[in-house]
């Protein structure tokens, strides 16, 4: 099975992200054993930002790796899971409230496809990019 960080390159949605996980030097991190569980949003997602702020966080590393970390939780939590649990702790160290009484989303964005199981974890791909905060 591939880990994370293969499922990301070989999706054709994730281009956005995977620059910059690669930006940010996290490749290895999400390629560990972990387990972890990753909010991944895809490039429409990034699309949505304001026009400058991909650039403007691949500018700022500790800004951008702060955002990264953020879709990020430790241990392999599946859709399930999220929804008993309804927040979880990120490794950036900020709460994510999960809903799943209208659908299922997480903060801000609606998981578009759930339990994308990896080696080292689950990817949930979202339709926003999520902040802390």
């Amino acid at each position: 099975m591939a880990d994370i960080v293969d499922i990301a390159v070989t999706a054709e949605s994730f281009k956005t992200l995977v620059a910059a996980v690669q930006a940010a030097g996290l490749v290895e991190t999400l390629k560990s054993p972990g387990p972890f569980t990753v909010f991944a949003p895809n490039d429409d997602a990034f699309a949505k930002l304001p026009p400058g702020t991909i650039q403007t966080l691949l500018q700022n590393i500790p800004q951008l790796t702060r955002i990264l970390k953020y879709h990020v939780v430790p241990g392999k939590l599946l859709k399930a899971d999220l929804a008993e649990l309804g927040t979880v702790n990120s490794v950036e160290g900020s709460p994510i409230k999960i809903s799943s009484s209208d659908g299922f989303e997480v903060k801000n964005a609606t998981v578009l496809a759930a339990d994308i199981e990896a080696d080292n974890g689950v990817v949930h791909v979202i339709d926003t990019v999520i902040l802390p905060g």
